[in-house]
């Protein structure tokens, strides 16, 4: 068994790991690196395999042909609907002669990202429930893929079991452990100590949070704190914006509840969060739809905002824009490039955290420095991780007990933590806990 790290290793982001089986292999992830994305919508709006590449967007998966292993490939399995994990997708997956196999929310999400680019693939795209399984068809034999529920900031996320000869290749990359989701099902803890006592060969696993000292609180506690900011801080008369991850279907249900008991209107703005409530619909995913009103072209944004504007104790706006992405509508309006003019004392909710790559800490500080100008009020970190932190994975390593640890999801002063936890756990680095980098493999 060999298991190459394409990306994902180096930095937060174009995950994508493959698994060498000898005649057959396996493709976990295939995703976007995003801060080179914003550099590119402030110019162009120009995808392509060649440019993505070019700047470093995409994972670099040209080594697999020298290696013979692209004709090898026989599926290419996303874990979740992160841009980071199935973003590249469409730009890559044709080179492979490979079904790509997901839980259905993941494959609609997936849809909305081929009709934006229009991009038709030749390959089959399946659904697998979750807490379900597969089996891909191999060479001379099918491999078992199971899809473990698990809870993250988005819908429907899975741990992929592989099933070799070898034993089980466990794919937890992101996840946390949250025992009261608001939307969708508990962490599957039963299958989980049922693959451990399987035998897991190798865990690649999420490792961004590795160095936090906590235990990762679940949604309810973001709730929790929106239900604080909305719903006991006076906003009366005032402007109400809150900005969260558009792929955060959970969160966004808390936010239209609170909404609809202050009783104003919800509107939801800009094209990223049309692409995700539009995929949770499809998957029977979204229980608010019918409470929301979603604009996203030019013209709806423009009359919609100027109604906003003049009524703004109305209105619930979420918009995209907490990263401080340059042409998201809370950039654009904090610029003034929209139809409404902030007023101090109006209030914006950041639910969200920032995502910690340079690019996005800079954009986000320009945009906070234009807004406090404005006089506006901000309410910062109404959020909680999506990711697990040290105490989580200390206690994920003991219930698995995997041969291997493979850290992933980062650079390696995010990772190395990880390598640090495994050895107090028992484990030696370089011998069954390994850091890869980009382009690196690993022979087992």
């Amino acid at each position: 068994m060999r298991v190459y790290g394409i990306g994902g290793y180096s930095e937060v982001g174009k995950n994508m790991t493959v698994i060498d089986l000898g005649e057959d292999a396996i493709i976990f992830d295939c995703g976007l690196f995003l801060p080179p994305i914003v550099e590119l919508e402030e110019v162009e709006r120009v995808y392509t395999e060649k440019r993505l590449k070019a700047i470093g967007a995409i994972p670099s998966d040209d080594p697999l042909d020298n290696l013979g292993l692209r004709k090898k490939v026989r599926a290419i399995i996303p874990s979740h609907a992160h841009l980071d994990h199935i973003g590249a997708i469409p730009y890559l997956a044709y080179r492979y002669n490979a079904e790509i196999i997901g839980t259905p929310f993941t494959i609609e999400v997936l849809k909305t990202l081929l009709d934006d680019e229009k991009i038709n693939l030749r390959n089959k795209l399946k659904l697998v429930q979750p807490n379900s399984f597969c089996y891909v068809q191999g060479k001379n034999r099918k491999y078992k893929v199971d899809f473990i529920n698990i809870t993250h900031s988005t819908l429907q996320c899975s741990m992929v079991a592989l099933h070799t000869n070898e034993g089980v290749v466990l794919y937890a990359n992101d996840f946390k452990f949250d025992n009261n989701p608001i939307l969708g099902q508990k962490p599957n803890y039963e299958k989980l100590k049922e693959i451990a006592e399987e035998g897991v060969k190798v865990l690649i696993v999420d490792s961004l949070y590795s160095g936090d000292e906590r235990k990762t609180a679940s949604e309810k506690v973001a709730r929790t704190l929106l239900e604080d900011v909305l719903l006991t801080t006076d906003n009366t008369g005032k402007g109400l914006f809150v900005t969260t991850f558009s792929s955060h279907i959970a969160r966004l249900k808390s936010i239209v509840e609170f909404g609809k008991k202050l009783d104003r209107r919800i509107v939801f703005l800009g094209r990223s969060l049309n692409k995700y409530v539009s995929a949770a619909t499809r998957a029977n995913l979204c229980p608010f739809r019918n409470d929301v009103e979603i604009a996203t072209f030019k013209n709806q944004l423009q009359k919609k905002l100027k109604v906003i504007n003049r009524e703004r104790e109305k209105y619930l706006v979420v918009c995209t824009g907490h990263q401080g992405e340059p042409g998201s509508i809370l950039d654009r309006l904090s610029k003034n490039k929209l139809p409404f003019n902030f007023r101090p004392g109006d209030h914006i909710v950041y639910s969200s955290s920032i995502i910690p790559t340079k690019a996005t800490i800079e954009n986000r500080e320009k945009l906070d420095s234009r807004l406090k100008k404005k006089g506006v009020r901000m309410f910062n970190n109404v959020h909680v991780s999506g990711h697990a932190g040290r105490e989580d994975l200390r206690d994920f390593i003991n219930m698995i007990q995997p041969e291997h640890i493979l850290p992933a999801h980062g650079e390696h002063a995010k990772t190395y933590p990880m390598v640090e936890l495994a050895q107090e756990l028992g484990y030696k680095n370089k011998k069954n806990v390994h850091l890869l980098s980009d382009g690196q493999r690993l022979i087992f």
